[in-house]
C-alpha cells in the first residue's frame, strides 16, 4: 500500500522472524454467525528460541510508556534482565489463564521448578478487545494458550508471520479501524556481519481521525468518534545484536517514536508497553562460574538500532492496520478496514 517507513532496509520477510531462532504462533477464537459472533479473541506466542528458555534465558528489558495495563512478569524482567518463558499476548481478562499455561509449559520441561530450583516468571501482555469481543465470557483457556505455543514451536526458522485479525489481534481496534497483529524488521551491518532487529505489535490504540500515514496525511474512519484514547499497544522487539539489559531498554524506548509518528500520544487510559530481548546474549540457569563474559554493542553505534526500532515500530502498526480483515463481533459491533478506506480514495 506504499506505507513503508524510513530509509533502512527491511529483512527478507520484513518480520520479527528475520531474527534467527524467533518463532511466532497464533490461536484464534472466532465465533461466526450471520450477524457476527460474540467471541472474537485469541492468543499469540513469541518464542525467542526453540530451546529450553528456562535453562537458556535471553537477556531482556521492558519499558512502560503509559502503564494502564495488566501484564504479568515485567517486574522480574526489569529486576533480573532476562526472559525465562515464551511471551504470550492475549486479551486483558485472560492474562491469568495464559500465565498458568506458561507455568505448566515451563514445569513440563523443567520438573525441578519450585522444588529444587527457583520458581518461574511467566510473561503475559494484553490489550482490551472488549468492544468487539465478549471479554466477560473468559473464552480463552489454557488449551488455547498451549495451542499458540505449539503453533510457534512447529514453525520453521525464519517463517512468515500471520498478521492482521489473528491470534491476540482478532478483536483489536486501532485509530477507529480494525487493528491486530503487525510486524516489521530492519537489517543492520555491524563489524561486517549482518544483523536484524524485528518488531511485532498488538495494535489496539489511537483516537479515530488521528492516524498519520508516512506521507503526513491523516486518515479517519467513515464514522466519527470523539471518545478519549483508551486503547493499548504492546510492542515486542527482538534482535541478534549483542546488547546488555541497559542498552536493550534504551533501544526499546524508541518504540515511542514510532507510535508518535502514527499519531499516538499515549493517553491516560492507554497501556503502551515495550518488551525487548536479544538472542545474542543469554544466561545459563545452571551456570557455575563466578565471573561471566558479556558482549555488548559499542555505544557509539547504538543510533543505528534507535532508528531501526522507531521505523520498525511505525511500520509494524501500519502492517497490522493494512492486513486486518473485517470482524463482526459482540452485539454486531465492527470496525472498518484501513485497506478499504485507502482503496476507496477517501484519504484526505
Amino acid at each position: 500500500m506504499g506505507l513503508a517507513c524510513g530509509r533502512l532496509t527491511p529483512g527478507p520477510r520484513n518480520a520479527i522472524t528475520d531474527v534467527p531462532g524467533v518463532r511466532v504462533g497464533h490461536c484464534t477464537l472466532e465465533e461466526n454467525t450471520f450477524q457476527g459472533g460474540a467471541i472474537q479473541t485469541g492468543v499469540t506466542a513469541i518464542l525467542p528460541h526453540a530451546g529450553n528458555l528456562y535453562r537458556d534465558k535471553p537477556i531482556a528489558a521492558a519499558e512502560v510508556l503509559n502503564g494502564f495495563g495488566k501484564s504479568v512478569g515485567l517486574m522480574q524482567v526489569e529486576e533480573l534482565g532476562a526472559l525465562e518463558t515464551p511471551i504470550l499476548l492475549t486479551n486483558t481478562l485472560s492474562v491469568g489463564t495464559a500465565s498458568t499455561a506458561l507455568v505448566r509449559h515451563a514445569i513440563a520441561g523443567n520438573p525441578d521448578i519450585g522444588r529444587t530450583t527457583a520458581t518461574v516468571n511467566p510473561v503475559v501482555m494484553e490489550c482490551n478487545d472488549g468492544p468487539l469481543n465478549d471479554i466477560q465470557a473468559l473464552a480463552v483457556t489454557e488449551a488455547h494458550a498451549a495451542a499458540a505455543l505449539s503453533a510457534a514451536l512447529a514453525e520453521p526458522d525464519g517463517a512468515e508471520v500471520a498478521v492482521g485479525s489473528v491470534g491476540a489481534g482478532r478483536g483489536m481496534s486501532c485509530f477507529g479501524f480494525k487493528g491486530g497483529i503487525g510486524t516489521s524488521s530492519r537489517r543492520l551491518k555491524l563489524d561486517g556481519k549482518r544483523h536484524h532487529l524485528g518488531v511485532l505489535v498488538l495494535a489496539n490504540f489511537g483516537r479515530p481521525g488521528e492516524l498519520r500515514l508516512p506521507d503526513g496525511h491523516r486518515v479517519a474512519p467513515p464514522a466519527k468518534d470523539d471518545a478519549p484514547e483508551k486503547g493499548s499497544v504492546i510492542v515486542i522487539a527482538a534482535t541478534d545484536v549483542p546488547l546488555d539489559h541497559r542498552q536493550l531498554r534504551r533501544v526499546i524506548r524508541r518504540a515511542g517514536v514510532g507510535l508518535a509518528r502514527v499519531g499516538s500520544f499515549w493517553g491516560h487510559g492507554s497501556g503502551d508497553i515495550a518488551l525487548g530481548f536479544t538472542t545474542a546474549n543469554r544466561i545459563d540457569h545452571d551456570e557455575t562460574a563466578d565471573i561471566l563474559a558479556l558482549r555488548m554493542l559499542n555505544e557509539h553505534r547504538i543510533d543505528r538500532l534507535f532508528e531501526a526500532m522507531a521505523d520498525a515500530t511505525q511500520e509494524a502498526v501500519l502492517d497490522a492496520l493494512a492486513a486486518a480483515t473485517p470482524v463482526v463481533g459482540r452485539d454486531g459491533a465492527s470496525r472498518p478496514c484501513l485497506s478499504d478506506t485507502l482503496t476507496s480514495g477517501s484519504t484526505p
